[in-house]
């Protein structure tokens, strides 16, 4: 593919893109989706919210977790701070178009203004969740040669203990003169020239969690950033300018930028950063702000269930959620017993989604009367999907196999040859088996490498979670296969109780009754852990492999 005239100094991340006959199709998007050639996604995004909401809009929300002290910050507070770390990042430290900038802070307003400083000096933003250590830090920055690290109080530590040679650490709201803050505080206040990048400018790059091997890292386009507020958000989110959103996921995960910093700005909406997004965090934070979109993973979605206040008729009687209009979970897939519960005491559908980090954000989806729980949905405007087998080859509706994409955007890895694994026949496979009903509905049967089959059957451990999920006694379930001498791989449960519920012999012989009653007996899992909790990513995703650990 033929790129545009980069306005990158450095052309590191550039240089590194997979050779052009390893991408995948891009598909041309929608008709609103012509972007100009010169684009600068950060100033895009700002200019365009100032100019139809004004500078005076309220646009981020945070609470400090250690005063409990509120702080609100206008579109014209984000635009001239951003310009001043724009202005100390390129004037003190000497970054250059092209060079890249970690962040590393938890959900707030300085991170946030750290991602559009850094895009509007022209570098490249790399985005960490603060949860990373040492070794962590270390292992992306040295991938991406990373010069300068832009961290919050206590990530500083540990990315200064990473010890990664011509990295920079800068401290981000912590004490003294040398403090990123401080260093605005005292720049000269001038609007800064934003570079002009071109629209496929990489702005980003996008790290996985890492957690099966050595992280990848996504370039994403400028771009790339406002086609997923074109996309997911325009035609499935819909939201508008009144709406307050608020939710869990890390600023540093992909799911948490699009969902708590792009959509919202990109109508000119207000945004509530949580630094911890507990399921009370959120029950809190939705009360005190009116919040009406909210996002966060399954698990947290069961949670707040358990908390609410409900009436004798077991409907919902709790004033914190009478604001939500707007729910969305991704990370997993969304339980149809949790859809079906949330809504019967909500009265919002849940739009729940897949997305990944090599694709940005939610690329199948449905909402409202679309919406059929269990279902993912079908794929947003402006992307397709297909259900292939190895070769490329279209798989019958009803029958599982190998979920492929593409669209707008497609997966880029930074010097990587595991590109060849995830893009194949000029799809991106995302590693997910699904099947897709005569509708085009797309249903999730489970990872591609998490299938279980046990005495010559397939079984697709989600399935089985459901089940579990039915029993009022379960709050959570995860389910893998072991090995087993017999039957090949045993169907092997996690539970997670509810308190009042014992962890017994007798208890276990009942959920697998239970589960026999609603799927193929043969499906029911033979070996029943509970557990206090389930390993989960800082997204909500559930580790099976830490499960393989535990049995």
């Amino acid at each position: 593919m033929d790129l545009l005239p980069s306005a990158h100094v450095d052309s590191f991340a550039r240089d590194r893109l997979p050779a052009a006959d390893r991408w995948p199709v891009l598909l041309p998007g929608l008709d609103d989706m012509r972007y100009p050639e010169r684009l600068n996604c950060a100033s895009h995004l700002l200019d365009t919210a100032m100019a139809e909401v004004g500078p005076d809009r309220r646009c981020l929300i945070c609470t400090s977790e250690k005063t409990g002290e509120t702080e609100t910050w206008s579109y014209g507070d984000l635009d001239r701070r951003s310009d001043q770390i724009a202005e100390v990042l390129t004037a003190e430290f000497g970054v250059l178009p092209g060079h890249r900038v970690l962040i590393c802070g938890p959900n707030s307003a300085w991170t946030v203004a750290c991602w559009f400083g850094v895009l509007k000096a022209g570098a490249v933003v790399v985005t960490v969740v603060p949860l990373l250590r040492s070794e962590e830090i270390a292992t992306v920055a040295r991938i991406a040669e990373v010069s300068v690290a832009l961290c919050a109080p206590g990530c500083d530590d540990e990315a200064a203990k990473a010890g990664v040679e011509g990295m920079r650490v800068v401290s981000v709201g912590g004490p003294g003169p040398d403090d990123l803050v401080a260093r605005c505080a005292r720049s000269s206040g001038r609007k800064f020239e934003t570079v002009q990048t071109s629209q496929d400018d990489v702005a980003m790059i996008a790290f996985t969690s890492g957690t099966t091997g050595r992280p990848k890292g996504c370039l994403h386009f400028h771009r790339d950033v406002l086609a997923i507020a074109d996309t997911f958000a325009k035609h499935i989110l819909k939201p508008g300018p009144d709406d307050v959103f608020t939710g869990s996921p890390p600023l540093g995960f992909t799911f948490g930028l699009g969902g708590l910093v792009i959509f919202p700005l990109a109508v000119g909406a207000s945004t509530v950063l949580l630094e911890r997004g507990s399921p009370e965090a959120l029950l809190g934070a939705i009360e005190k702000h009116g919040v009406s979109v909210l996002f966060t993973a399954p698990t947290a979605y069961r949670a707040m269930l358990a908390m609410l206040k409900t009436g004798e008729d077991g409907g919902a009687r709790d004033p914190r959620l009478q604001t939500l209009r707007r729910c969305v979970s991704a990370g997993e897939a969304l339980p149809a017993e949790t859809w079906r519960a949330w809504h019967a005491a909500i009265g919002v559908k849940i739009i729940d989604g897949i997305g990944a980090t090599e694709l940005l954000h939610i690329f199948i989806s449905a909402a409202d009367d679309d919406i059929r729980p269990g279902s993912t949905g079908r794929p947003v405007p402006g992307w397709q999907a297909a259900i292939l087998d190895e070769d490329g080859n279209p798989v019958p509706d009803g029958e599982p196999g190998r979920l492929a994409v593409r669209g707008p955007i497609g997966c880029r890895y930074l010097a990587d040859e595991r590109q060849t694994a995830y893009v194949r026949h000029g799809w991106n496979y995302t590693g997910d088996t699904y099947i897709r009903d005569e509708d085009g509905y797309f249903w999730y049967q489970a990872r591609s490498d998490d299938m279980i089959i046990s005495s010559g059957y397939n079984i697709a451990g989600p399935e089985v979670e459901n089940a579990l999920l039915r029993h009022p006694a379960v709050l959570e379930a995860g389910v893998i296969g072991m090995p087993d001498p017999d039957r090949g791989q045993l169907v092997t449960a996690f539970v997670v109780l509810r308190p009042d519920t014992p962890a017994s012999e007798a208890t276990v012989k009942e959920l697998q009754e239970f589960v026999k009653l609603r799927i193929a007996p043969y499906k029911y899992p033979r070996a029943i852990h509970c557990v206090p909790q389930l390993p989960r990513t800082a997204t909500g995703k559930l580790q099976r492999f830490r499960l393989r650990d535990l049995a």
